[in-house]
């Protein structure tokens, strides 16, 4: 079973995509900032999913030193309702993987989700 790990700051987010991921058949374990993030194990999943906009810093910061600085290889995507050129750009700029749009609601995030890990 794909393991995915979701970093996202609303409760309603995290319960919503949880619910939609496990019934696809994925394992998902879920942080809720940053703290959380730094003090869990990050390793051993097959996607993590990073919200942009949470209360103490921005998702792709995040992003960029999980991938340059501690050297993660487990592939990331921005997890965000911002309009998809600017999370392209905030993408690109950490060197990580992509994005997902959660905007489009969870069946979008599930499809995505398989094109991905399958």
């Amino acid at each position: 079973m794909k393991r995915i790990l979701l970093v996202d700051d609303s409760p309603i987010i995290q319960m919503a995509a949880k619910h939609a991921l496990v019934t696809a058949g994925y394992e998902v374990a879920t942080r809720a900032d940053f703290d959380e993030l730094m003090t869990q194990p990050i390793e051993g999943f097959d996607l993590l999913l990073m919200d942009v906009q949470m209360p103490e810093l921005y998702g792709d910061d995040v992003a960029m030193v999980l991938r340059r600085e501690r050297g993660l290889a487990t592939p990331i995507y921005l997890f965000s309702t911002l309009p998809p050129a600017e999370l392209e750009e905030r993408a690109t700029s950490a060197g990580i993987d992509g994005f997902i749009s959660k905007a489009l609601g969870m069946a979008h995030v599930v499809e995505r989700v398989r094109a991905l890990l399958g």
